[in-house]
């Protein structure tokens, strides 16, 4: 192998292992799935859908996508799914120009109060070519004000609604976003990227019965490749297939479509219900630990895998826009995390002042919840005193030793 990107990857490997990773859209796959992605499965061009091809000598990589496919309806109880969206932005994408145009108005949730770039920001594609509305969390709860959803709703009649997130730490009322949508005509569209593994391991409420259409990434909660898939009812699936091919992608990348196969297999098991248990338990656990040393969380707590600290309310810190700051000093100790902006941020996306964590990596790393109460003393600690770590750093492997 090439001695350059050998030794990186070694690095890499040192460094995850020497860290603990709390960054709630990040995980560790199973040596199966790796091995799919170093497969010969790389090497064929696939450019189409199965026994549709453009291209000859597609009869195995047919038969894997077809698997894929299966296993995703199977293991989320889907009518339809295409298995082939690179990630998470271009099958929102796909989503957006089955069935809408260019200037349709879509209501979302608004990026700084926990939604997605392809929510409708405007330095994003769907901000620049749809007309987004947006929906905000409860200033006193940090809540999703659902009677609020339904009047924006119902005022500005968009032809889609999204519900969704990537920094909400509670659980989202999807029935009630449906009922919305239906009352009003519009098409229902649950981005589950975050909480896909809490879904199908039953920890949080699933879209897919209610919703005309359902995205999620294969990373994150549930444990997969970097990629993404869209589900669908059966009423929308040539539009969906139209959309991703040959509206956005040329061929797909079969070799991260027999990975996702893979890890379908992997969350429709019992083991991988008491691994989703045990996310949120630790989330819950570590939430509670940061509280009890006045550490402020956006509506005080979680439901899911994620937390979201805001630094302005922290007593002990109590100032705008030092996200970063705190989040490179928690990474000096090992402790991985990203800075986030919290609702009604006064600074900016650049200078956010919130720190957004979760627990799907650390679980998967073996971590219970008396692991948890340690971490949120050792982040304590940083948050505390930023400027002398080095204690901290050592017992922060001393805890990743002891799970």
């Amino acid at each position: 192998m090439d001695t350059e990107v050998s030794e990186l990857i070694e690095k890499e490997d040192e460094r995850q292992r020497k860290t603990i990773c709390l960054i709630p859209s990040e995980n560790f796959c199973s040596k199966d799935v790796l091995d799919a992605l170093g497969s010969s499965l790389t090497n064929k061009y696939a450019e189409g859908y199965p026994r549709k091809r453009y291209y000859q000598g597609n009869d195995v990589i047919d038969s894997v996508e077809e698997l894929a496919i299966k296993r995703a309806k199977e293991l989320f109880g889907a009518e339809h799914a295409n298995v082939q969206p690179n990630s998470g932005s271009p099958a929102n994408m796909a989503v957006y120009f089955s069935v809408l145009k260019p200037g349709d108005k879509i209501l979302a949730m608004d990026l700084n109060h926990g939604g997605h770039l392809t929510h409708g920001c405007p330095v994003n594609f769907s901000g620049k070519l749809f007309d987004f509305i947006h929906y905000e969390v409860d200033k006193e709860t940090g809540l999703i004000d659902m009677n609020e959803v339904e009047r924006l709703a119902k005022w500005h009649k968009p032809k889609m609604i999204v519900s969704g997130f990537t920094a909400y730490p509670r659980k989202v009322d999807f029935q009630r976003f449906s009922e919305i949508a239906k009352e009003i005509g519009a098409y229902s569209f649950a981005d589950i990227s975050h909480i896909a593994g809490l879904i199908v391991g039953g920890e949080h409420d699933s879209p897919i019965l209610n919703h005309d259409f359902v995205m999620t990434t294969t990373h994150k909660t549930l444990r997969g490749p970097r990629g993404a898939i869209i589900l669908c009812k059966e009423e929308f699936a040539k539009q969906i297939d139209k959309a991703v091919f040959p509206g956005l992608q040329g061929g797909p990348h079969e070799h991260v479509i027999a990975a996702k196969a893979i890890s379908f297999k992997e969350a429709n098991s019992l083991e991988f219900k008491e691994y989703a248990k045990q996310i949120v338990l630790n989330a819950k656990a570590l939430a509670n630990s940061l509280i009890s040393k006045g550490i402020n969380l956006v509506s005080n707590g979680t439901d899911n895998h994620l937390i979201l600290i805001d630094l302005i309310k922290t007593d002990f810190i109590g100032e705008q826009g030092l996200g970063k700051k705190y989040a490179q000093a928690l990474d000096d100790a090992g402790i991985v995390t990203n800075a986030n902006t919290v609702p009604f941020d006064p600074s900016t996306p650049f200078k956010p002042s919130g720190i957004r964590i979760g627990t799907p990596a650390v679980t998967t790393m073996g971590a219970k919840e008396e692991h948890m109460e340690i971490l949120g003393e050792l982040m304590y600690r940083v948050l505390k005193d930023p400027d002398n770590i080095e204690n901290v750093k050592e017992d922060v492997l001393k805890l990743i030793n002891s799970f």
